[in-house]
Formats: structure tokens, sequence, C-alpha cells
């Protein structure tokens, strides 16, 4: 292996070392008492290590966030091209992400700053613009009427992170009861939206 390719890797393995020891940390301390030498400890790697990678453990905490954004979208892009009605799309849609939600809610507050997901990290919103494509696939499908893919987007995205941090804050939540009402708030209204040119 060439040394630049091997550099490369070891970036991409400490990285992840990184991240699979502070989600252990955060989960084991909670958010609040673990600090960045919690971290450190936790990974076989030395102190400056950690620096090159991340300057704060609330970096840390938002890389972990938008790697479960990358993670979950190839099986929302896959349910919503399954589908075959509207009902399909969105219960698809709502019910993997709650469910991812609800899998990997861990026991630990955020930091008071960044209780909430960031909505314009690249992946979160490479994840929007995946969303808008789907929409507009299905409307050519006959999926939904020929309807503004933009502004359902936005509205799917915002219903969507608004229930996912209720269920991740809530111990218990019900990401199928949350999904069953999202699908049904939207097939509600569906119907009624303005159709584009109208």
């Amino acid at each position: 292996m060439e040394p630049a390719a091997r550099r490369e890797q070891t970036k991409v393995q400490n990285r992840q070392v990184i991240l699979a020891a502070a989600q252990r940390v955060f989960a084991a301390m909670g958010f609040g008492a673990a600090n960045v030498r919690d971290i450190i400890r936790a990974t076989p790697l030395a102190a400056g290590t950690f620096y090159n990678y991340f300057k704060s453990k609330e970096e840390v905490y938002q890389a972990l966030r938008d790697e479960g954004a990358l993670a979950v979208r190839p099986s929302l892009h896959e349910a919503r091209a399954r589908a075959t009605t509207a009902e399909e799309f969105l219960s698809g849609s709502f019910g993997i992400l709650f469910e991812f939600v609800a899998q990997h809610r861990t026991g630990f507050q955020p930091p008071a700053g960044e209780a909430r997901l960031r909505m314009y990290t690249p992946e979160v919103l490479a994840g929007f613009e995946e969303l808008r494509a789907d929409i507009e696939d299905a409307v050519a499908r006959g999926l939904f009427p020929d309807i503004d893919a933009d502004l359902l987007m936005a509205a799917m995205a915002g219903v969507g992170f608004e229930i996912s941090e209720r269920l991740r804050l809530a111990e218990g939540g019900d990401a199928q009861a949350a999904a069953k009402f999202a699908t049904a708030l939207f097939l509600g209204g569906i119907d009624a939206l303005p159709r584009r040119g109208a």
C-alpha cells in the first residue's frame, strides 16, 4: 500500500476510534460530565491525535449526529423508491427515520447549545436533496399529484426532525405510533395542497 493511502486509512481509522469512544463515554457518563480527557482515555490514541480531528467534545457530538444522518439515508431512499402509494412513501420515510432514532437513542443529554441536530451540515443538506429528488420521482410515478417537491420536502423534513427530537429525548417514545401520526397528518392534507401553476 502506498504511504499516502496508508496515511489516509489511518486518518479514517483514528476518527472512527474517537467517535466510537466518545459514544461509549457519553452514554456511560452523560455528556455534561464527560470531557475530552475521558474520550482520549477511552482510545489507544495520544491526546494530540484527538485534536488533529476535533477541537471539543461538542464537535465530536455533532460528528456523531452527522454519522447518523449518513447511516440512515440509504434505507430511506430504498423505501421511497419501493413505494407504490403515497402512504407507503410517507410511512416508509417516517417509520425508518423514527425507528433509527429510537434504536440509536443514547443515555446522554447533548450540550445545551447543541441539543438539536444542526440542519445545515453537508450530510443533512445532502439528505434533504435526496428527499426532494425522491419526491420528484414519486410525482413522476403518480404517487403524489403535481405538487411542489421543495415545499413537501421542507414540510416532511420539519415534521421528521421535530418528532425525532421528541423521540430521542423521551424514554420509551413509540416510533411506530409517531410514524402513523406523521403519515396520517400528511395524507389528510395532501389532497388539499395547491397544484403547481394553480
